[in-house]
């Protein structure tokens, strides 16, 4: 049944909607109730438990963020508190209203803004951004007036005023978001709802998408529930949920979750980097938690006491056994959420095996059945020279140089349209290039036969599945394209299933796998000729942490024992820590070419030293500390992130801005590759925005 509204734009509802606790919430003084209560919340699909009891409480005025994997129930639970998704058990009250069926979800409607997951899944193509907005105010029955000036507003806090006439469909993706939050917000919900708001967003328009959200939400003193599969946006939410197959692990503040998995990271990197496979390999017998990011090994050593001296000496012993593996540098670490929720999954034995513990699962497997042919020396896998592609006068590529040697790991970042696809296609094959030359294998790609692109596999972000057939089918088309034999045909097989975790999923059709599942096998297709150069486009997006955690061990092993050389593009910055080296794009140009180490003391050598701000009122704040000249500081939930150039001096520099905010502490933090891209794409776009403001 549709909403009814009257002629100011606010539904109409009889007087049984405003219960009393409702009523309660508007006398100053009186006990604030929850605006969202589940008690034991049930929802099934079939045989299926999305939603296993689920209980939660949501308050006024708060950001509450529900995280976990694909398929953990974050989707199902939001729809069922916007009212568009019945549940089977439990209790469930929205502003105080109990949600028994839809006749009850129509009384609160109107006070809810649902923003569903995917890439403006909430916005028309063909229509302008202005034109979506009024379509989004006209079936709210906004006035004219009301939604001239909520419009107004909402443009020029999100910066799209002036796109106003672009169409939706040709809209970067964070545009995209950001208009989408605008449709949400234009009839001024008191909750919003938002499902993954974030996932194939570039980090630079993820941190300006959060920035906006926190500052709206408190200017018109808004609650928002909101899901993500980024572990990393927790510190962006002031109270949490960890959740995995329809079950809460966790409740609490995010600063807190970190506690309830004993123990911390080692973080230890070899001093022969030839025996980092062999470190990975024995220490992975003692500690069944840990993952390789470029050159460092990173462990989680469970400890009761979290004694961070002890666990170094844990991790130090068992690589001096005899024979030793010297260590270059070894330091202890906070761990962080998503290595607090993959112990959590598995001190509690809640995650499936092949999920939980992909580097028992995969060591065997991976140096059993593949073989390559070993080039001689540490020869060029990949070259591109001064490789550039128009598009008539668009230059999508732009004289892009860099070098791969065989068996690294390539990282190629960039926010949308900056040209990374472009640049694999050319490598490939797919397109050919305006100018330059892409080198694969010592090959021109422009004139390369058949047996080099033989050498090569191709991972697109569309996967390249056929998703109505099943897994096993779609290992033996692809099979048949590069014409294995049946006996290869088998053991290549054998090797994928076990690969990929899919044994137990044979006979399923691919359309049911989860995006994990579907990406491995995807990946098991790839590798199934046995390429020397593997090509991955994007290929963890939309990917739960475990999966792309399991997805990074496969890669890792085919570089290390195998000396695959695998290019990836990724919007994930916690993956770019994985490779070996890094070439940063924007608008068609690498403008950074070095390791993720290199680049990030780069930045500390540029722009200082990255300082976390604990103080009240965190959004007003960022606006006094950016008005105060730290151009850098950005908003991370109830906390502020901001580089300080001369610590010392401008520490007391940011606690003289903020004196009317009560700072009661500032943090050294690790640079991560995220502050790494954003302030180098950043610092881009306003020279780029000065230069037109000077041509013009």
């Amino acid at each position: 049944m549709p909403l009814l509204f009257n002629k100011d734009g606010a539904a109409a509802t009889n007087a049984s909607t405003a219960t009393a606790a409702t009523a309660a919430a508007e006398v100053p003084g009186a006990p604030q109730p929850w605006l969202v209560e589940a008690n034991h919340l049930v929802k099934r699909y079939g045989a299926h438990l999305a939603l296993d009891h689920i209980s939660l409480q949501v308050r006024p005025g708060e950001i509450y963020g529900l995280i976990g994997p694909d398929g953990a129930g974050k989707s199902s639970l939001l729809k069922a508190v916007a009212g568009v998704l019945a549940h089977d058990e439990g209790e469930l009250r929205v502003f105080s209203q109990l949600i028994r069926n839809e006749a009850d979800s129509e009384l609160i409607k109107d006070r809810i803004g649902l923003m569903p997951q995917g890439l403006g899944q909430n916005l028309y193509g063909d229509l302008s951004v202005e034109e979506n907005i009024d379509y989004f105010g006209g079936l709210r029955l906004l006035s004219a007036e009301a939604l001239r000036e909520r419009k107004e507003a909402l443009l020029k806090s999100t910066r799209l005023e002036r796109f106003r006439d672009r169409p939706m469909k040709n809209l970067s993706g964070g545009m995209k978001q950001k208009l989408g939050l605008v449709c949400t917000l234009i009839h001024e919900p008191k909750l919003v709802i938002l499902d993954e708001p974030t996932t194939g967003v570039d980090p630079v328009s993820r941190r300006e998408f959060w920035s906006i959200l926190s500052r709206l939400l408190q200017e018109k003193g808004i609650t928002a529930l909101v899901s993500t599969a980024y572990m990393d946006e927790a510190s962006r939410f002031h109270r949490v949920s960890l959740m995995h197959e329809g079950k809460i692990l966790a409740s609490g503040e995010p600063a807190r979750m970190k506690d309830l998995a004993a123990g911390c990271i080692v973080s230890t990197i070899c001093a022969d980097a030839q025996q980092q496979m062999a470190a990975v390999q024995r220490l992975t017998q003692r500690f069944p938690q840990l993952e390789a990011l470029g050159q460092e090994i990173r462990v989680f050593v469970d400890s009761a006491d979290a004694d961070a001296d002890a666990a170094r000496q844990q991790v130090l012993q068992t690589l001096q056994q005899t024979p030793a593996i010297a260590q270059a540098q070894t330091e202890v670490l906070d761990a962080e959420l998503e290595d607090v929720f993959i112990a959590l999954l598995r001190q509690r034995a809640a995650a499936d095996a092949n999920v939980a513990e992909p580097v028992v699962a995969t060591v065997a497997n991976t140096a059993a059945v593949v073989s390559v042919a070993q080039p001689a020396t540490q020869q060029l896998a990949i070259e591109a020279r001064e490789l550039s592609r128009h598009f008539g006068e668009f230059k999508a590529v732009d004289q892009v140089s860099f070098q791969v040697p065989q068996g690294e790991i390539f990282g190629l970042l960039g926010a949308n349209g900056a040209g990374k696809s472009t640049v694999i296609k050319m490598l490939t094959g797919i397109l050919t290039q305006s100018s330059g030359q892409g080198m694969v294998a010592g090959a021109d790609m422009r004139t390369a036969g058949l047996q080099i692109r033989e050498r090569i596999g191709y991972m697109s972000q569309a996967f390249s599945l056929y998703l109505d057939l099943s897994v096993l089918e779609n290992i033996r088309l692809y099979a048949g394209i590069y014409g294995l034999s049946r006996q290869q045909t088998a053991e290549r097989m054998d090797w994928i299933l076990d690969m990929a975790g899919l044994r137990p999923f044979g006979h399923a059709l691919t359309a049911s796998l989860p995006m994990g599942l579907r990406q491995r096998l995807a990946l098991g297709c790839a590798l199934i000729h046995r390429p020397q150069v593997l090509f991955l486009d994007e290929p963890t997006s939309g990917v739960d942490p475990l999966g792309r955690r399991a997805f990074w061990d496969v890669l890792f092993r085919l570089s290390r024992e195998e000396h695959v050389t695998i290019l990836v593009t990724t919007h994930y910055m916690s993956e770019a820590e994985h490779c070996d080296h890094i070439a940063l794009m924007y608008a068609g140009r690498v403008v950074a070419d070095a390791s993720p180490e290199q680049l990030k003391n780069r930045l500390e050598q540029e722009a200082g030293q990255l300082v976390e701000v604990d103080c009240t009122d965190a959004p007003q704040a960022l606006q006094v500390l950016q008005q105060a000249g730290f151009a850098s500081a950005s908003l991370f939930g109830p906390k502020l992130h901001v580089l300080l150039k001369d610590p010392e001096t401008d520490s007391q520099r940011v606690r003289t801005s903020l004196q009317a905010f009560e700072v009661s502490a500032l943090r050294p933090r690790r640079l991560s590759m995220e502050d790494v891209f954003v302030h180098i794409v950043t610092s881009l776009e306003q020279q780029d925005a000065q230069h037109q403001k000077g041509s013009s």
